[in-house]
């Protein structure tokens, strides 16, 4: 599987980076080319890199002192760093750069077995510290993460209004007897899995999981405004895929399964605890009210106290249910949270925050993962069965291709996001018309999107990613050209001929029939004569690919002759 990563070479010799280029092209590495101390720092603030060459030697750099600037930055000091020199530096020099930041030297006349095998030796560490990072913030949360990373600890806090969402099955007992150890497992996975992705879409943190119960956290570790709210949001999608999950149980014949959910806001402390297998965890009165809360609810409804009830009236419709005895708690008194009101629930159905609520709760405006949900489903349903090329599987290729390019041109946040939604649209007018798709995508988009949030500014930004995608036009911004080249990412990849082939029996099914050397012949000519790449990242990856199919095309012309 091929991994990607940027490798910066600060460099002003032209002979050296050449020589680089031709060593380093390949395997993934995206190589970004700079002079200067401040193309290198434009670099580092914008794109996520792996690898830093610096030429010693460079009249513009002050190798040492750049070295400890990149060590001493949050952004930059876990970057490794590797030197390039002639034969002759000193064992001083070396010991210098060293204590600078350095992790290595590659010395020139180059070695290009050398050269390759230490920067192959720096990616695999790279991508090793990627998946302990990712495995650390599936255990703690980022700020957590950021204390113990910079001073070894993490303090003890105290909050006075923490909220806490506490969720179990019913019967689960009786659920576990039923069924064997891995098909119990595996039920539980998904569903958990399924409460890990609503949790983070509203900024809660996922404290542990207990057996059957779920437990979150929200108003602690972040400082995102109305955590009772996002709370209760999480907690009405939790309920209502469960309930969507019995529907389809009830229907192949599985036994459904039914939830619990309590929320209860409060004082409580957060802390670590543990030397060997450290755990973030939280106490106080506060998780015993929520757990309460939630042994007290009945199936499929959402119980909270009346401490949450008052940060949350304004947007949900609620039952009160009566005082409820807890241990140590004394009489509490409980409510239903039914739905969220009308008025602030998108499409009016009282399940998804509008756009207006999901300011006040400091989410995104554009409730992005809700429409992927809803277009993937669109396209699934609705695309013309002989699509071979142009059905759902293309748009969700092109969009793990725009999420990769996006990622090594360093584009995140809301451009990422109006990205990644124009290849939602960019084929969604095949349902309508084969031909000028691109148009009816576009109305598809003018009509859709103000219902999840988008304005009308972003809406156009969108539409003209999907018009940049129609033959002839070329794209002029980063968004535009990453799109462009995420729709042809595969024409430089190994897999080139397998979608090739879907390409031609979808224009056979539409009478576009071709004898194998005018196949040949179409495919050289977009190839060579209409296709190109836009951004440097596709540049620097999928070129020598693109060549190699070229190639391999007029080889087989050649024998076909």
């Amino acid at each position: 599987m091929e991994r990607f990563i940027n490798i910066l070479i600060i460099d002003d010799d032209i002979e050296n980076t050449l020589a680089l280029k031709k060593m380093l092209s390949t395997g993934g590495n995206n190589l970004i080319f700079t002079t200067s101390e401040q193309q290198a720092w434009e670099v580092v603030h914008k794109q996520k890199v792996g690898i830093i060459l610096i030429n010693s030697n460079n009249k513009s750099v002050d190798t040492y002192d750049l070295l400890l600037k990149l060590k001493q930055n949050p952004n930059s000091r876990d970057i490794y760093k590797v030197i390039i020199s002639d034969e002759n530096i000193s064992g001083t020099d070396l010991v210098l750069a060293f204590k600078k930041g350095a992790v290595d030297y590659i010395s020139k006349p180059f070695n290009s077995s050398l050269v390759k095998a230490k920067i192959d030796v720096f990616k695999t560490l790279y991508f090793k510290d990627l998946r302990i990072l990712q495995l650390l913030e599936n255990i703690f949360p980022v700020n957590v993460l950021n204390s113990l990373n910079n001073t070894g600890k993490y303090s003890p806090r105290k909050v006075n209004e923490g909220v806490v969402l506490f969720t179990d099955f019913t019967a689960f007992t009786k659920h576990a007897k039923d069924l064997t150890p891995l098909e119990l497992i595996n039920r539980l996975k998904d569903y958990f899995n399924k409460f890990d992705e609503i949790i983070e879409r509203y900024n809660l943190e996922k404290i542990k999981t207990i057996g059957d119960a779920y437990m979150a956290l929200a108003g602690v570790n972040e400082d995102n405004h109305q955590p009772a709210v996002r709370a209760t949001l999480a907690a009405l999608e939790i309920r209502n895929y469960v309930l969507s999950q019995k529907t389809i149980d009830i229907a192949t014949n599985k036994t459904p399964w039914d939830i619990r959910i309590g929320i209860h806001l409060g004082p409580l402390v957060a802390g670590i605890i543990g030397t060997k297998k450290m755990s973030f965890d939280i106490w106080g009165d506060t998780v015993n009210i929520a757990a309460r809360a939630e042994q007290h609810s009945i199936k499929n409804n959402i119980t909270i106290t009346d401490s949450v009830v008052e940060h949350i009236k304004e947007y949900f419709n609620i039952t009160y249910r009566g005082e409820i005895q807890v241990k140590h708690g004394g009489q509490v008194k409980m409510y239903f949270v039914n739905e969220l009101k009308k008025d602030h629930s998108l499409f009016n159905e009282g399940k998804l925050p509008d756009r207006d609520l999901r300011i006040k709760c400091d989410l995104p405006p554009m409730d992005y993962d809700n429409l992927r949900r809803y277009m993937v489903n669109r396209l699934k349903a609705l695309l013309p069965e002989e699509l071979d090329y142009h059905n759902y599987k293309h748009t969700i290729n092109v969009e793990s291709a725009a999420q990769r390019i996006a990622n090594l041109e360093g584009v995140k946040g809301e451009e990422l996001i109006l990205l990644l939604t124009a290849v939602l649209f960019h084929d969604a007018g095949f349902i309508y018309q084969y031909d000028d798709n691109e148009t009816f995508g576009i109305q598809l988009a003018h009509y859709e999107l103000p219902k999840f949030g988008y304005t009308r500014v972003q809406v156009e930004t969108i539409c003209g990613i999907i018009e940049s995608t129609k033959r002839g036009n070329t794209p002029t911004t980063l968004l535009q050209k990453i799109m462009r080249d995420a729709d042809h990412d595969y024409l430089g990849r190994p897999d080139y001929f397998v979608v090739a082939k879907t390409l031609r029996n979808e224009l056979e099914s539409h009478g576009k029939f071709m004898t194998e050397i005018e196949w040949i012949d179409f495919q050289l000519n977009y190839l060579e004569n209409v296709h190109r790449y836009f951004t440097e990242t596709s540049l620097n990856m999928r070129i020598k690919g693109k060549k190699r199919r070229i190639a391999e095309l007029k080889k087989q012309r050649k024998h076909l002759a």
